[in-house]
This record gives C-alpha cells, sequence and structure tokens, in this order.
C-alpha cells in the first residue's frame, strides 16, 4: 500500500512500531507491529498444545499417585498413634479449675 503525501511513518518509541499518520486526519491510520524472536509460529502450535498437554497429564498421574498411597500414610500413622496410646497410661485430665 502506497504512502500519500499527506502520510509520514513513525517509529514507536515504546515498542519498535511502524505507526502511518495521516496529517490531515489526525489519526493513525495504519499500524504494523515488528517481528519477534520470542513468539511462537502458527505451525509450532501443535506441538506446544501436545507438550501442554503431556505436563497436564503428568501432573495428573502424580496427583493421582499421592491420593492412592496418602491413604496408606494416613493408616500408618493412626496405627502409630493407636499403639502409642494403649502404651500410655491412663490418667484423669487435668483442668484449668483444678490448677487453682
Amino acid at each position: 500500500m502506497g504512502v500519500l503525501k499527506t502520510e509520514y511513518e513513525v517509529t514507536c518509541p515504546c515498542c519498535q512500531s511502524t505507526l502511518v499518520v495521516d496529517e490531515g486526519l489526525k489519526r493513525v491510520v495504519r499500524h504494523t507491529q515488528p517481528e519477534r524472536a520470542g513468539m511462537p509460529k502458527l505451525d509450532e502450535a501443535h506441538s506446544i498444545l501436545a507438550e501442554a498437554k503431556a505436563r497436564r497429564d503428568a501432573l495428573f498421574e502424580q496427583s493421582v499417585q499421592s491420593e492412592k498411597t496418602r491413604g496408606d500414610a494416613l493408616s500408618k500413622r493412626f496405627e502409630e498413634a493407636l499403639k502409642q496410646a494403649r502404651e500410655e497410661p491412663v490418667s484423669k485430665p487435668q483442668r484449668d479449675f483444678d490448677l487453682d
């Protein structure tokens, strides 16, 4: 697209975009963003989505495994507490009222 005599190009100091400003309209007519190296290409979208899905699946599988072993760990802790409670002598609990 050609540039008219009333239009001029300006480079944005912030984002390095090219702005085409029309002097007669006193507004931006067109802009173009610069190519960025960090932006993913559309061709790579499938592989990016596949990697994200694999990561989510791995996290979910890890969560399932931890929930499976959580019951075993809780029952083991319960058994240890029950054993300790059986070994301790039974005593009357102290109340704050009795300490006065």
